[in-house]
């Protein structure tokens, strides 16, 4: 058992595998930010997406239209790099993966003065579909 929340039980942690894909999962989506084709088919179709803003979208025509707004303005020459912190299985199919997000503000102009803060935490819940894992969940709080 969990010491820290008696609920969640050990015996589903993942498996070296499972963690690698994750792993793995956590560099394409790093890797497809200005790709939408790439990035949406790393995420369920009723994934719910809040960034580091707080605007929430609901599932994968969402955030697609959100997506191929954001890279049509200024907003595509804002990067990120992701870090994994903490993966854990709540069951042998769910993971709550922790991250730390860093923004890299690249637009012309702004010279370090961007309202968006330079760090966030990321949770990602994935769920397994088939062999490989899927993003339901990307919550980002930014970190003042």
């Amino acid at each position: 058992m969990n010491t820290e929340n008696p609920t969640l039980s050990t015996a589903s942690a993942g498996t070296a595998a499972d963690e690698q894909r994750i792993r793995e999962l956590v560099v394409r989506a790093q890797a497809a930010q200005t790709d939408p084709d790439a990035l949406l088919a790393l995420h369920t179709a009723n994934v719910v997406i809040v960034n580091l803003v707080g605007r929430r979208l609901f599932g994968r025509d969402a955030f697609a239209s959100a997506m191929t707004q954001a890279l049509s303005s200024p907003l595509k020459d804002i990067r990120t790099s992701m870090e994994v912190d903490d993966i854990q299985f709540t069951t042998p199919d769910v993971a709550v993966v922790s991250l730390t997000k860093t923004v890299h503000d690249e637009r012309e102009g702004v010279e370090g003065s961007s309202t968006l803060p330079s760090t966030g935490v990321l949770t990602y819940v994935l769920t397994r579909q088939g062999d490989d894992w899927l993003i339901a969940l990307a919550q980002t709080t930014p970190i003042h």
